[in-house]
Parts: C-alpha cells; structure tokens; sequence
C-alpha cells in the first residue's frame, strides 16, 4: 500500500471485481493475489478508479492532517480556490465561504482563476506572434502526463507555460511575499501530483470532500456565517478565468483576448478522446496553426473526481458562465510574469519482452479464435492481456473465459465421478448438465441420446423423468429442498434429493436406484426373522425341556425326602443294643 501517491488501495476492501482495470484509460493496475493496486509510474491521477470502486478501496490520499499543521504554523497561508467552487457550493455567497476558510485559519483566499488569466494571456500573445503547429494547452496536469507518458511524440507540442495553478502560485508569492504557504483546494486529484512536485510553489492540495471534512470537524457551517467587510477574493476577484473549469472556457478567454483569426481551436475533455483524436497522429500540421484546450475529466473540472458532480452537466455549466465576469474591453491584457514551464517526453516504460504465445496458452488461448477479446478482464485485447501478465500486472484468474472453462472442467469431472445420477434443469425444466448415470437410469435411449449430445444440454425432463415431474415443479416453486426415500416408480425404488441452486430459476437433483438395495434389505430381513422364529421356537423348546426335567426332579427329590423320613421312624422304634433297662 502506498500513501505517499494521491491514490492507493486498501487491500482489504479490495474484492476481484476488476472494475479499476476496466476502467483505467492507461491500465496502470496491478493485480496480485486477486487485489489491484496503483502504479505510480504509469498512473496519471485521472481518479477514474476512486470513482469507479464498488467498495471504496480505492482512496485518495488524505491531506488534511498537513493542512492543520499548517495552519498551526507562523506563516500566513492562503487558499488557491479552483473555479469550480461555484457548482460545488451551489448558492453560496463567495464571503461566506471565505469566512469559513478563514475561521479554519487561512490568512486569505484568492481564485486560482486569476492565474488562468495569465496563461490565456501568454497563450494569445503567442498566437498573435504567429505561432503555427499543433499547440496543446498545459493547463490540466493529468492531460499533460497522459501526452508525456502515453503519447510522447506529441509532448514537444505541450505549450511551454505553466498551469494556472502555478501561474497563480507564482502569483500570491509576488503579492504576499516568498514567506507565504499556499493550499490549493478543488476537485482534482492531480493537483496534489503538481504540490509533490513543486513544493516551492505549492505546499498542499486538498479536494473538496478534505475541505468539508475540515470544515465538519471544526463545526463550521458555512450557510450560517455572516460575512465581513474583508472578507472578499484576494488580491481581486476573477473575470473571464472564471470559465476555465468547462470544456471551451480556456478557448474563450484566448480568443477574447487574441487578435488571430486563423488560428484553429479544439477541445478535448476525456482522456479517451485524447487518445482517440491523437491514435495515429504521427506528425502535427506546420502550415496551420491548432491549439487544442486538453481536460482530462468529460465535461471538465466541475466533473473533476472529487466533486459532487450530482445534477445535470448543464446545470453545473450554467453555474460557472453566470459566476464568470468578461472585462469590458477586449483588448485589455493581463500581464503575466515569469509563468514558463517545460514538459518534456517522459514516455511509459515498454511492453516486458516475453513469450507472447506462452502468455496466451497459460490462460487457454490457443488459437486465433480462442481469443474472445471481450474485455472481460479489463483489457482491449486478450493479447493486451498476455502482455499484462507477462509484466506481472495481471493474473490468469482475471480472464473470465478462462475461468469458466476450468469451472466447467472441474464440474464436469466431478459429475463423472459420482456414482449417482446427477441432473440440474432451469425454471423451464430443460436441462442444463447432467451426468451419464443420470441417463443410465432411464434406459439405453437416454445413454445413446447422452452419448451424442454429453450433458443433454436443452433436453425436456419431462420426457425423461415423467413421475418425478411434480416433484421438480413444486420444489422449483417452493425453493424448498425435497427428499424422497424408496419412490417406487413402476417395479423400481428410487432415493431423489431435489435442491434449489437458484430460487424459482435452477433445481439440481440427485437420484439412486435402490431397487436392489431394498430387495436385499427385505431378503436379509426375511432371513433374520426366520432365525429369530427359530431362537425362539428353540427357547421354547429348551423351556419346556427344562420345566419337564425340573417336574421330575421334584419327583424324584421328594421320594428321596420320603424315604429318608421313613428310615428316621425306624431307627426311633429299636432301643441301642448297649443300653440299661
């Protein structure tokens, strides 16, 4: 996880949707273990993967904890405002928000539109000098790296002057002095690229949502200020700058202020339009003069990725043309200061070289046909694809072809080796897999309508399985599982099992043939009983015996009894021979 970057990933969010790659115009994502992360190197801060996350993982770096420990410092600071507040904070009077900003501790507020001002005045003083060829503007910093990174050959064309962030920087610190900080506050992620970068100019970038996140925290609520008398733009408020955050604002200011009437103007918003407007353009016209106003975001800044772009793009735009004031005379210049800055080529790193082929055979595309170029995985091609994984940014898991046909492997091997019959039907009761011993249990046809057609993928169950049908149609209706021991089905026994794989839509059943189960179970218990019969007949036979030979016993013990009785009765009868008379 990198926090250093304005975007990163919380991994444990993160959830192999796949989303950030398909939507990323530079495919800068890298997918390990199922979790996408950004790469710096190739990223362009477009934000279109903060915006597009199902589940919040991607973030935009929080900067608010810096804001405060500058705010907290001796020096003053002052607030970059984008020209977007007016769609942000719809129906906000400017004093109330400058209250606000200053109630969280910024000595002042100033429009970054002034510095847009200057840099359309650079721009109509070069094209009054005659400057022909392709001219692209600088003022959006994600444009300008995707032309550096992704289109390096037209980099030269970049106009060699600052973005009106920095033109503004530049400015405050000529009015306010070099001790001074500035804050940048907008809908741009971008921007926070351009403070790492020049930390002289620029000391922070906060968005919109940091900015109402500072203001929530310290229970401002702007609505409910009362401004004062100084609190007012400084060092003045903006004109014509002011429509720099729609698509043709840029090209508006410059033509006010431009006295060429040859020069062609165009603008691009989208980074795929850029890519699509400049696809193949090898060299730029020379004879002509083209200046082409590039916005990352469709629409322009007020669809920026950290604004609350949630009515109508032309609501949003109407907001911005009634907030921007023209100046009475056209031929008013501003006069900009030292705004020059240089943009030179810094081209993504190539393709990794690899084997292509290998690449695409790992994920089961062995054939020219076998590649679906369905965009599935989030690349244009499944080539695109192979490249990505041989770079180490993608996985073979991403491709979802290739998943569905391992799913179907490992199914069907498992279906093929249950013992039992196995048969999954939709809401229609046409069948959608099934296994061979399924259509062994319905006779040789089956098999052979089985053999011909592996899975009997469309066939009617009902033609199959006529007295299971009821049971199929109230289990699909129920959704309730449905179990039957012993079904008897003509001379057979049948144990079914109904399960619903999806309520109302898909049914799964598994079916054995107990027949001869129940058959042996009945022959076994036949068996048991006669031996039980014969146990008992033997008890009975052994009771009997031994209550016969307990009555002669008796018999015999008593006429024992009796004769000892006897003998007692005589030896009482005749006196001892050695006894006195």
């Amino acid at each position: 996880m990198n926090h250093s970057y304005p975007v990163y990933t919380i991994e444990a969010e993160c959830q192999d949707c796949y989303k950030c790659v398909r939507h990323c115009p530079v495919k800068a994502i890298r997918v390990r273990d199922g979790h996408a992360a950004v790469i710096p190197e190739l990223c362009v801060a477009c934000g279109k993967c903060v915006e597009v996350c199902p589940v919040k993982a991607k973030q935009v770096r929080n900067d608010t904890g810096r804001a405060r420990l500058l705010l907290q410092d001796s020096s003053p600071v002052y607030a970059s405002l984008a020209p977007s507040w007016v769609s942000e904070f719809r129906d906000l009077e400017p004093g109330k928000l400058i209250r606000a900003l200053k109630l969280l501790g910024f000595a002042g507020v100033s429009e970054t539109a002034l510095g847009a001002q200057l840099v359309s005045a650079r721009m109509a003083e070069a094209l009054d000098a005659g400057t022909g060829g392709l001219l692209l503007s600088s003022a959006c910093p994600t444009a300008v790296d995707f032309v550096r990174r992704y289109l390096a050959h037209l980099a030269p064309a970049i106009t060699p002057v600052g973005s009106p962030l920095m033109a503004h920087c530049r400015l405050l610190r000529d009015t306010f002095g070099d001790r001074i900080r500035v804050v940048f506050i907008g809908p741009c992620i971008g921007k926070k690229n351009e403070a790492d970068r020049h930390p002289e100019l620029l000391n922070l970038a906060l968005t919109y949502p940091e900015l109402r996140q500072m203001l929530r925290e310290a229970a401002i609520v702007p609505e409910r200020l009362t401004p004062e008398a100084d609190d007012r733009f400084l060092p003045e408020a903006a004109e014509e700058g002011a429509r720099y955050p729609i698509e043709g604002g840029m090209n508006d200011t410059i033509r006010f202020q431009s006295g060429n009437q040859r020069v062609h103007y165009a603008t691009l918003t989208g980074l795929d339009n850029l890519k699509l407007a400049f696809s193949g353009m090898e060299t730029t016209p020379a004879n002509e003069a083209v200046f082409v106003e590039m916005l990352a975001c469709p629409g322009g800044c007020v669809h920026g990725p950290c604004s609350e772009h949630d009515s109508p793009g032309l609501l949003e735009r109407l907001r911005v043309l009634r907030h921007a004031r023209m100046p009475e005379s056209p031929r008013e210049r501003r006069t900009p200061g030292s705004i020059a800055a240089a943009f030179p080529a810094a081209a993504a790193p190539p393709p990794e070289p690899g084997d292509l082929i290998a690449a695409l055979r790992s994920i089961g595309k062995t054939t020219p046909e076998d590649e679906l170029n369905c965009d599935g995985c989030g690349y244009d091609t499944c080539r695109n694809f192979a490249q990505a994984m041989i770079a180490g940014r993608a996985e073979p898991s991403m491709c979802v072809s290739y998943l569905r046909k391992q799913a179907q492997k490992k199914a069907n091997a498992i279906l093929r080796s249950i013992s039992s019959g196995v048969v999954i039907a939709g809401r229609d009761l046409s069948i959608i897999e099934c296994n061979r011993n399924f259509a062994k249990l319905f006779g040789d046809e089956t098999v052979e309508m089985f053999d011909a057609c592996p899975g009997l993928a469309g066939a009617d169950l009902r033609r199959i399985v006529p007295s299971f049908i009821g049971l199929f149609e109230s289990a699909l209706q129920s959704g309730r599982d449905v179990r039957r021991d012993s079904l008897k089905v003509g001379k057979r026994l049948f144990n079914l099992n109904l399960f619903s794989i999806e309520p109302g839509e898909v049914i799964g059943a598994v079916i054995f043939d107990v027949t001869n189960t129940e058959l042996r179970r009945e022959q076994i218990a036949a068996r048991a009983r006669k031996v039980i019969d014969r146990n008992i007949a033997t008890v009975q036979e052994i009771a009997c015996r031994l209550g016969e030979q307990m009555a002669d016993t008796e018999l015999l013990l008593r006429s024992i009894a009796d004769d000892y009785a006897d003998d007692t009765d005589l030896i009482e009868a005749e006196p001892p021979e050695n006894s006195e008379p």
